[in-house]
């Protein structure tokens, strides 16, 4: 991990150029006097413009203002053709680039967790089973604080169950010591809750039929006792949703609780949803080792979302799951520039409190005037950390 100097006011695009220095290569390649970093940041740069293939960035950096502008932004000024631009991309370390990205996140956001909601959940990358010899998909497991809108960290594995094994190492990666990890069903188990408060975070995970006894004896409490609730509704696109929150720490007379490390709370929530006149409702069960009262369980249950607003961010303005791109490195590497771009543009967003301009906006006056790129750059380098 790179130590960035006590006091210091480095701003958050400096403290990625500080980390992405630290990335090496795979392997050797041709072409030494294009270096690593310098990639990167064309990377960067082409994704914060709404670029999504390597070919359309590579393109881009072609054009004299693009140059020019990296020249005075940057300081670079050597840029690869296209094979050679390619070939460097293939043989960055992916996994060493994963690590500088976290430790980026860490300087960034320091010791603001505490508190936060952190959303861990897992997304499928399509198509990677092209690029494996038994035909395996790429799973990618991140880590999202929900109240920033930002990735703080990822990792990967190669099937759907082993995402319970990639959350835990993933947790071993990063510092969210007074956060409260959220995480559904699949992570309801008790390997992963030990590792969450070993992490010294609190735990709110789902509990579905996996675990069948448990969820039996929360069903039939949340039956038989009066618990106090907290209610919310939204209208949204003509659909009525109203939702109901139930949070007990009364758990004493429950079975076997022992065995969930540090339980302290175990919660429902109701969902009834009414469109032209039909109903239909549902039901999620949950514990936390959090002492949660309704309010905070429903709270940090919806927050749990946010990581599938990224997922689908991922998707639909960088099409990760039509990318054709047939090394699984590049794939990986892909994957974090991505994420670094969204961060980025959610700095900007959050700096800029008074702009309600739509990501997709931003990203496309990132491409069509270089000049708002600058100023995008500018704002930026002055902030040093998130409030």
């Amino acid at each position: 991990m790179v130590n960035y100097p006590k006091g210091d006011t480095m701003g958050i695009v400096e403290k990625l150029q500080v980390q992405m220095r630290e990335v090496g290569s795979i392997s050797s390649y041709n072409g030494y006097f294009y270096n690593i970093h310098n990639t990167l940041i064309m990377l960067v740069c082409g994704m914060l413009c709404g670029l999504r293939e390597i070919s359309e960035i590579h393109q881009w950096i072609e054009s004299k203002p693009t140059q020019t502008m990296l020249s005075e932004q940057f300081g670079i000024d050597l840029f690869p053709g296209r094979s050679q631009f390619y070939n460097i991309i293939k043989v960055v370390d992916a996994e060493k680039f994963k690590l500088s990205f976290i430790n980026w996140m860490q300087g960034v956001l320091g010791q603001q967790l505490s508190g936060k909601t952190i959303a861990m959940d897992g997304k499928t990358i399509c198509g990677t089973d092209k690029l494996t010899k038994d035909g395996t998909i790429v799973n990618i497991v991140s880590a999202y604080v929900s109240e920033f809108k930002m990735v703080i960290g990822s990792h990967e594995c190669t099937d759907k169950p082993g995402e319970r094994q990639a959350l835990r190492e993933l947790l071993g990666l990063l510092d969210v010591e007074g956060a409260v990890i959220v995480a559904d069903a699949l992570h309801c188990n008790q390997k992963t809750v030990k590792e969450i408060i070993k992490a010294k975070a609190d735990y709110l995970v789902t509990v579905k039929n996996n675990v069948p006894a448990l969820k039996s004896q929360i069903v039939t409490h949340f039956q038989t006792q009066v618990v106090p609730s907290y209610t919310t509704q939204e209208k949204n696109g003509g659909r009525l949703e109203t939702r109901t929150a139930y949070a007990t720490t009364n758990i004493e007379s429950l079975k076997g609780m022992e065995k969930w490390k540090n339980i302290t709370t175990i919660g429902a929530i109701h969902r009834q949803f009414e469109k032209n006149g039909k109903t239909s409702s549902e039901w999620h069960y949950y514990i936390s080792s959090a002492a949660l009262d309704s309010k905070q369980l429903l709270n940090h249950a919806r927050l749990e979302w946010g990581v599938e607003s990224m997922h689908w961010l991922l998707d639909v303005h960088f099409t990760e799951d039509k990318t054709r791109v047939w090394e699984m490195n590049v794939q990986k590497l892909l994957n974090t520039v991505r994420k670094i771009a969204l961060n980025l543009i959610h700095v900007y967003i959050r700096t800029l409190a008074n702009t309600k301009t739509p990501l997709s906006r931003i990203m496309r006056d990132n491409l069509f005037d270089l000049t708002n790129l600058c100023h995008f750059l500018h704002v930026l380098r002055a902030c040093d950390k998130l409030d």
